[in-house]
């Protein structure tokens, strides 16, 4: 019985052992590369797809924690040519990297230049409120900063001594009936900024206003409210300023490296971000002659119609400033420019799975494309996706880099 017992058991932990095996993560997967490197050949290293310098003799994880693509003996041996002016990579490495290449195009070419800026007021219709007379304000009839008023309406009284004595040495010379002595005090009176309004009115009543009346002189908000009731005003002082919101002005800011293409007259086109579906257009009306030291970018001003009062001081906008059109122009896509601290350069597809780098010159940009001005010819494959893998794979194994035209003369 005991000799059963035994055997019972062994039989038992041999099935578990089994059933262990088969359900084992790792099985399935050692069995789908086994027959992989059987249809393949023997895998010669293990590449990471996002970086093809990080290199493992086993399958595992990349630093970025993806599945490492193996690299077979074959693909390893004829990855290089004997001629090292390109990289060869085997079609399943080309599958694998997802590689995609598109054609050097030549066409018109527009560039557009994007900026942010803000409305804010039209300088030339601010109208500052100055008293002629030093002062004291004695009634207020404006309330607060945004006001809204019209041409005529009473903004303050004023009480001034120099105001009150003017009033009275015109009313003496009237009384003495000297036609120049008259003339001069009433030119006083102008200077000092009384409207001929009150002038005949104090012909007429012949009696001294103690508050002179200071009306608006144009239609607007008020954008600036210093003195209120109460308060001893001087003449250096602006007691509030009017702005006429019927025009205003989007100062926008770009950036130094962009600075070379605009240009005043220049068509924009200018779109808020609470009211997407409408643009506006416009032109640029004026370049400011000084880069801002803090931001590095340049002011430019543009200039807007505002009937519908719609434009309000303050208010953000996106801008989009448009080049004049150039013709016959090579242009390739924005996503297969290489950027580096003292170059750039692009993938050249050369055919059957060979692939070299290139150095160009670009230019502007626009539209997800960007202008070359070397390097290039129309009509030329060149890769769109993967080709910072490849040309790590040409950096690692030395390929010659393809210079600009100019540039392979000169050596």
């Amino acid at each position: 019985m005991k000799n059963f017992l035994i055997t019972l058991l062994v039989v038992a932990i041999g099935v578990i052992a089994t059933v262990l095996f088969d359900f084992h993560p790792f099985a399935d997967k050692g069995m789908s590369q086994q027959k992989t490197i059987s249809a393949e050949g023997k895998v010669a290293y293990w590449v990471a797809p996002m970086d093809s310098n990080y290199r493992r003799d086993e399958a595992g994880k990349s630093p970025m924690g993806m599945d490492l693509v193996p690299v077979y003996e074959n693909e390893a041996n004829g990855s290089m040519s004997e001629d090292t002016n390109f990289v060869k990579l085997s079609p399943s490495v080309i599958h694998n990297f997802g590689v995609r290449t598109a054609k050097v195009e030549r066409g018109t070419f527009r560039s557009q230049i994007k900026a942010v800026g803000y409305i804010d007021y039209d300088e030339s219709q601010i109208v500052h409120v100055h008293l002629r007379a030093e002062g004291w304000i004695e009634k207020l009839y404006v309330n607060s900063v945004g006001e809204r008023v019209k041409k005529g309406d009473l903004l303050f009284e004023v009480y001034s001594p120099t105001l009150v004595n003017a009033q009275s040495d015109y009313l003496n010379a009237l009384r003495m009936g000297r036609a120049d002595i008259i003339d001069a005090s009433k030119d006083r009176l102008l200077a000092l900024d009384i409207s001929e309004s009150l002038i005949k009115d104090l012909r007429k009543t012949r009696k001294v206003n103690q508050y002179v009346k200071i009306y608006a002189p144009q239609d607007g908000v008020v954008s600036a409210l210093n003195a209120p009731e109460g308060m001893f005003v001087t003449p250096k002082m602006t007691t509030l300023s009017l702005a006429d919101l019927s025009s205003v002005w989007l100062l926008a800011d770009v950036f130094e490296s962009q600075a070379g293409g605009v240009v005043e007259g220049l068509p924009v086109q200018m779109n808020l971000s609470y009211e997407p579906a409408r643009s506006w257009e416009g032109q640029i009306s004026y370049v400011y002659p000084q880069i801002e030291p803090q931001t590095r970018t340049l002011k430019i001003r543009l200039e807007f119609e505002n009937v519908d009062e719609v434009l309000k001081p303050g208010m953000y906008a996106n801008v989009t400033i448009l080049s004049p059109e150039k013709l016959n122009t090579l242009s390739i896509p924005k996503e297969a420019l290489i950027r580096t601290g003292d170059s750039e350069r692009v993938i050249l597809a050369l055919g059957e799975g060979r692939f070299q780098p290139a150095v160009v010159t670009e230019g502007s940009e626009a539209n997800g494309r960007i202008e070359i001005l070397r390097g290039l010819k129309e009509g030329e494959d060149i890769v769109v996706s993967a080709q910072f893998l490849i040309d790590s794979e040409a950096s690692f194994k030395g390929a010659t880099l393809r210079m600009a035209p100019e540039e392979r003369e000169m050596q």
